[in-house]
């Protein structure tokens, strides 16, 4: 079984040779560094026309890509560090995701931004952050999560291949040593998937064969999809407290039907319970959208709410790790919920 990042690698790879108007920009993308995480490892080598390393200038990248994808190509763009995607804000949210809009659907805009995000490697503040909270909401752009559950390289590569506008698309760095959750991994659970319009991403609701009655739903995306099925474990055998998990691998925008995905709605009708779950700061992220969203919907709603500490994430992996929620976190928000 291949690991996150080798799937991903393996994605780019399938849309380079499937599409030749196919390229790569970033900062360190040409081989044998193949970029900071090894993602893009290869491509430079066999195919170094189509592979551009850049300047450090991540504004200027995000800038050209967009120009080339007006010109009908379709960009990838590497972000060595997700913490850098503020400097491409004014690109992003100011001209690619509105061109589209702007001049009547007559051109199109398929730059895919990818770019890891999240801590708990002690990279210290500016290299461990969750910042893609900061683009939820621009109309016109779209972001996906990779997860264990969806297989990286179909959904990168589909995204690259048949989105039509400016995607962002993060890539936990805690994944990339993680491989696909396994049919044996998964042979206590119930999966039932969504499926993007497109086919480009993949929702998940996972609950417990043979089980009692779920009292709570976490809904989660990305790498907190890892801690989230730890604790639905957790709870369901040493307490003997079931519930349910529904993974996102879109994040925005939302899903029609009131803005938030049937399967997601169809488990909250069942527990009456949400929990919301991210690794980003608390405060005015993706959770307090779904919350308040779910409870428009279901005014009854039970609700809580685990992110991280709204505070500067140390170097210190100690102190860091009392700033990002745990597995511990989750499963005591969700006692106190139920």
């Amino acid at each position: 079984m291949s690991r996150i990042v080798e799937q991903l690698n393996l994605g780019l790879h399938r849309a380079f040779e499937k599409d030749e108007s196919v390229y790569l920009l970033g900062e360190d993308v040409l081989d044998p560094y193949g970029g900071a995480f090894k993602v893009s490892q290869g491509l430079s080598t066999k195919y170094p026309e189509r592979v551009f390393t850049s300047p450090v200038s991540e504004a200027a990248i995000v800038g050209v890509a967009g120009g080339m994808a007006l010109r009908g190509l379709r960009p990838v763009v590497e972000i060595m560090f997700g913490d850098f995607t503020t400097l491409i804000a004014d690109q992003l949210i100011n001209s690619l995701s509105k061109f589209g809009w702007m001049y009547n659907e007559q051109v199109q805009v398929p730059v895919i931004i990818r770019t890891p995000m999240g801590g708990r490697r002690g990279y210290g503040p500016t290299h461990s952050q969750t910042l893609e909270k900061l683009f939820l909401g621009t109309p016109g752009l779209r972001i996906l999560a990779a997860n264990t559950l969806q297989d990286p390289a179909e959904m990168l590569e589909k995204a690259i291949l048949k989105t039509v506008g400016p995607t962002l698309f993060i890539e936990n760095k805690m994944l990339y040593a993680k491989e696909l959750l396994t049919t044996e991994e998964l042979a206590g659970f119930e999966v039932e998937q969504g499926v993007s319009p497109d086919g480009v991403a993949r929702s998940y609701l996972l609950s417990f064969l043979d089980a009692p009655a779920p009292k709570y739903t976490i809904a989660t995306y990305g790498f907190m999809a890892e801690m989230a099925r730890e604790a639905l474990q957790r709870l369901a055998f040493e307490e003997e407290l079931f519930g349910e998990m529904y993974v996102a691998g879109q994040i925005w925008p939302l899903p029609e039907h009131g803005g938030l995905s049937d399967l997601l709605m169809n488990s909250v009708e069942r527990t009456g319970s949400l929990l919301s779950l991210e690794e980003g700061g608390l405060s005015y992220g993706w959770g307090a959208e779904i919350i308040s969203r779910a409870a428009q919907l279901k005014p009854q709603l039970h609700f809580g709410r685990v992110g991280a500490e709204d505070q500067v994430i140390p170097a210190s992996i100690d102190l860091e790790a009392e700033v990002l929620p745990d597995v511990d976190d989750i499963m005591a928000a969700i006692r106190k919920m139920v």
